[in-house]
Order: C-alpha cells, then structure tokens, then sequence
C-alpha cells in the first residue's frame, strides 16, 4: 500500500509534523511525506507564499507516486479547512482515495460551522481519523456518513530510551510537572491556585511550569503577587532537558479547559506519572480514575490540591499509578503502535 501524507514542515514544532516526524521510522507500508505549508518559523515562511507551489507539487506527486491513498491533516478551523479540502478536491477528482485525519477541534469554532460546505467535503473522503468519540459523534450529527475512526496521537519510542520507568523511577521529589503552552486556557491559574492551597502544608512541594506562550509574563506577576516560593519556569525544553523533567516529577497535573489528544499525558504516563487533569476530548475515552490518577469536569483548584495529597504523602501509591500508566502507554500510544493501528485502520476500511 502506497499512502501520500500531506504534513507541514517536520522542522517545525507544530502537532502534525511533531506527529509525522515521530512516526516516521515506524512505517511498514510505502509511505511519502508531502510537505504543505509554511516551511519555517518566520513571517517570511507564511503558508500563503507556498500555496501553488505546493498545489502543483502535490499534483506532480499524485501523477508520479500514484499512492493508493492520501492523507490529509486539517485542524477544524476555517483556513486549515478550505487548504485540506482544496487538497481533496484535487485527489477524489483524479480519482484517489482519501483519508482526512481531524487533529486539532475546536468546539468553539464547531458551534458556527457551516455545516453543508463541511459535510458535503467530509463525505467525500474514504475514512475520517479523530482523536475522541466525541469528536465522531458531533460529526455525525452534523450529517457525516463517510466512515469515521478513533486514533491517538503518541509517544515517540526514542524518548523513553535508556529509561525504564518499572526500575528507574524514584518518586524522590516532590515536583508536580505542568507541561504546556503557557496560556489562560490551559488552566496555568488554576494549577498555581492548587499548588498555592498545598504549599500551606507541604513546605518541600515544587511547581514547574514548562513551556512557553503568551501568558507567561502575567503568570509570573501573578506568582510573584501570591508571594509563592517554588515555582520554577523552564520555558520550552527538548531532548535531554524535556526527560529529565518527566523524570524528576512527583505527578503531571494538566488542569486544561480543553483539548484533542494531548501528547503531555501520553509522554507523562509513558514515563510512569499519575496523571491529575480534566475530562477533555480523547481523554475521556480511556482514562481510568483512580487506576491512572484523577480525571474530572471541575475547575476548581481545591479538588486538584485534594486529589494531589495521597501522592504526595504515600510513594507506594505514586508509583504503582505510574507502573499502571507506563504499561498502558507501551501498549497503546508508542509510536510504533500508532504507526501499525493507522496502517491497520486504513486498510481494513478501505479494503486495500
């Protein structure tokens, strides 16, 4: 089977070409990588200045790789819409199947959507990939018939190498880890808030925010304001530095207002973490309360604070959460797993 994936440059640090990128060894089928897009970081790299270079590139490959099928990577935004299903249109008129892969939902954005132009587009394609059950109904009420699948997004193998989170995890700090964006919606108040609630007790605790984004000064000042120790800011971190943080965490708390799949809490489970976040998109379809952590629709920094103590005062009880965690995340959400339930997926479905 030959499949043509359209990805944004894998030198950027976005979700789709983080996700490709860490795919890419895991492969078994003959696969090709379209880049589309903008190819760098600077405004002079806008997506805009590439767009008929990439149409016409992507009809060069269609005509020469003939691939049996091509996989298109939207976000559910207007422009990320109408740039896949332009790249539809071209494939399902040449007589290609395709494959549309949702990475990113915006629920906000769904509420508004034209939902004729999205439907009429959606049906076009062979299979539908999502990352929440969710997700699969919202799209079948709008009138979606083409078949729709759950996926994952994952974890890259090579992390984890030279670790085993079974014998190498020690629980010796007393870190709680908030990996993400620095931003409102990602609930950075309300993990300060909880941690503001248990430093009261828990002298020796520490925060570390890593991460970079546009909330980062306020939430410093707002640090500062509350006259909090402890709080460590990293800023965006890769390779060596990102392991080590997972590494040295007590627990991963995500206290998010909303997302699809969060890489995070693949990496962080992968590593033998209890998890402490919210019920949002894929999440929901797997996390297992108690067994994994703490899972729940609240806000409230006081219930995050509570769930947090019984892993701070007993390591026994961290470390078999985060034993459970990392075996799940072997089974289900490494990259080489992904790569074969994708290739599995796209088979079966489309009977090639």
């Amino acid at each position: 089977m030959k499949i043509l994936i359209n990805t944004s440059s894998l030198k950027l640090m976005g979700g789709v070409a983080s996700h490709y990128k860490g795919l890419r060894a895991f492969w078994t089928e003959n696969v090709m990588y379209n880049t589309i897009g903008k190819r760098n970081a600077t405004k002079c790299g806008s997506g805009k200045y590439w767009l008929l270079w990439d149409c016409l590139k992507f009809i060069f490959r269609l005509l020469t790789f003939r691939p049996d099928v091509v996989l298109v990577n939207p976000s559910l935004g207007t422009s990320a819409l109408k740039r896949d299903f332009f790249f539809l249109n071209v494939a399902h008129a040449l007589g290609f199947k395709v494959v549309v892969f949702i990475h990113g939902f915006n629920w906000d954005y769904a509420k508004t959507i034209n939902k004729k132009w999205v439907v009429r587009h959606f049906n076009k394609a062979s299979l539908i990939f999502v990352l929440a059950n969710a997700f699969k109904e919202e799209m079948m009420s709008w009138g979606v018939t083409s078949p729709i699948s759950l996926t994952t997004t994952k974890v890259d193998d090579a992390l984890l190498e030279n670790f085993n989170p079974m014998k190498d995890k020690t629980f010796s700090s007393k870190n709680i880890l908030f990996l993400s964006r620095i931003e409102k919606a990602k609930g950075v108040y309300e993990a300060v808030d909880a941690f503001a609630i248990l430093k009261q007790k828990y002298s020796d605790l520490t925060l570390t925010f890593v991460g970079d984004g546009s909330e980062l000064k306020p939430l410093k000042k707002y640090v500062a304001d509350k006259d909090l120790s402890d709080v460590i800011f990293t800023g965006r971190l890769a390779g060596e530095a990102l392991k080590n943080e997972y590494k040295n965490a007590l627990l991963l708390l995500l206290t998010t207002h909303g997302e699809g799949m969060p890489t995070v809490v693949l990496e962080a489970m992968a590593f033998g973490l209890p998890i402490l976040t919210r019920n949002v998109g894929g999440l929901v379809d797997f996390f297992q309360n108690d067994k994994m952590g703490f899972i729940t629709d609240s806000l409230e920094p006081k219930d995050f604070a509570d769930a947090m103590v019984p892993y701070i005062k007993d390591k026994e009880l961290a470390r078999k959460v985060g034993a459970y965690n990392a075996q799940y995340a072997k089974e289900h959400f490494m990259a080489s797993s992904v790569a074969r339930q994708i290739e599995n997926t796209i088979k079966e479905t489309i009977r090639l």
